[in-house]
């Protein structure tokens, strides 16, 4: 897994290959693309038939329908904003990794009761940031984070150079030029 997971959302499946060259060209070979869209099942079909080697996965995935839709697309990874057991139990079925939204000491547990070693940390900014990831990860040595929601240019070395941050997700790099972005964001790595 890249150490960044750009956070994607297509809105017109015309985007999807330009985005995804954009994300390459900047040297990320991974996107999220979000199951907030009508069109987000084509995209994720889409951009992994094109691009076969890049880490291609699905976001906002909150049952269990949406989660087979996006496995069946091609979907590698599948990402949601809290923990569903339903979307774990199918990814773990299918061996796909699955990273739920987790930021209390309850939830973790229930990941962990899962079989799950990596969780999102989920909107990062509003439920304490890096000091929050800090104390939760002390209890549970086992378990990884991905930060999203409040990381940008500005912290990114901060989480990335925490031991506990698997990788750290965010639309950040896709605001303006993204191949620029993505460049910026690698000279910090």
């Amino acid at each position: 897994m890249d150490k960044v997971i750009p956070v994607v959302v297509i809105k017109d499946i015309n985007d999807t290959i330009p985005t995804m060259q954009a994300l390459i060209d900047g040297g990320i070979n991974c996107a999220e693309i979000t199951f907030r869209t009508a069109c987000a099942e084509d995209a994720i079909k889409l951009a992994s038939q094109t691009f076969p080697d890049m880490n291609v996965g699905a976001g906002t995935v909150i049952n269990g329908e949406q989660c087979k839709k996006a496995i069946k697309a091609g979907a590698k990874f599948i990402v949601s904003p809290g923990l569903s057991v339903e979307v774990a139990k199918i990814c773990k079925s299918k061996k796909i990794p699955y990273f739920p939204g987790c930021v209390t000491p309850t939830e973790i547990m229930q990941a962990i009761a899962l079989g799950l070693e990596v969780v999102k940390f989920f909107p990062a900014n509003v439920y304490g940031g890096l000091k929050a990831l800090k104390s939760l990860a002390a209890p549970f040595p086992q378990i990884k984070f991905i930060p999203t929601g409040g990381v940008d240019l500005t912290n990114l070395t901060e989480f990335i150079s925490f031991e506990k941050v698997y990788a750290v997700g965010g639309s950040f790099m896709m605001k303006g030029d993204i191949t620029e972005n993505c460049k910026e964001i690698n000279k910090l790595l």
